[in-house]
């Protein structure tokens, strides 16, 4: 799923905004490898571990969600407001809704995660959106309405709560399209999609666009 705020410090020329990123690996080969990757690109403002913030994304690399990372991610998100990309080898079903729940908003395969996918990630991240590799985005499809069928025991009318026009564009999220897709798709302006989205995630608690999809899914209401 791609989809498209904090805000950045302005580079160095004052024509590109940098956004700043702090790198959490549990191996410092690891850590190197990724910053290696993300020191030379202009947009990325590299930060130590310890600056984190609301205006931070968390970049965190380990082989698999094991309850360490996932306990760093929830203190990441939660606690200091940081914005959280997720790299790892795997990922069980199980634990998928446990991230996307702790507040990742983008989820990189560690094979994949060339210098070009780690900046789309964190610039996903950065505007809150949800970036989610596409075999993931099918298994969260899957487990949530599994999920959805075992709570109630039919699939049943959604319940209310969302507008039809929240849904249209949820609906057009989890398809995997972008703000512009979305507005040129519902003939809506991008601010219209982007004010539905900001209306839905803020009354709601929604942590990103990732969050809003596994929650619409939960709900029944796609």
């Amino acid at each position: 799923m791609r989809s498209s705020y904090g805000t950045s410090t302005p580079g160095t020329d004052g024509s590109e905004p940098r956004i700043p990123v702090s790198v959490h690996a549990w191996d410092p080969i690891s850590r190197e490898g990724v910053l290696g990757q993300l020191r030379q690109h202009p947009v990325i403002d590299l930060r130590e571990e310890t600056e984190t913030g609301p205006d931070t994304i968390a970049l965190l690399v380990n082989d698999t969600l094991d309850e360490a990372t996932l306990s760093r991610l929830r203190r990441l998100v939660r606690s200091e407001g940081a914005r959280a990309v997720l790299v790892v080898s795997a990922i069980r079903e199980s634990e998928l809704l446990d991230a996307i729940d702790s507040g990742a908003g983008a989820i990189v395969w560690r094979h994949e995660a060339t210098a070009h996918r780690l900046v789309q990630a964190v610039l996903a991240a950065s505007r809150g959106d949800g970036d989610l590799p596409a075999d993931l985005l099918g298994r969260l499809i899957s487990q949530v309405r599994s999920l959805h069928r075992t709570a109630t025991g039919h699939p049943g009318a959604p319940p209310s709560g969302l507008a039809p026009r929240e849904v249209d564009v949820l609906r057009l999220v989890a398809e995997g399209l972008d703000t512009g897709e979305i507005a040129s798709k519902l003939s809506y302006s991008e601010r219209t999609v982007k004010n539905v989205m900001h209306g839905l995630t803020t009354r709601l608690h929604l942590r990103n666009r990732a969050h809003a999809v596994a929650h619409a899914l939960r709900e029944g209401y796609i």
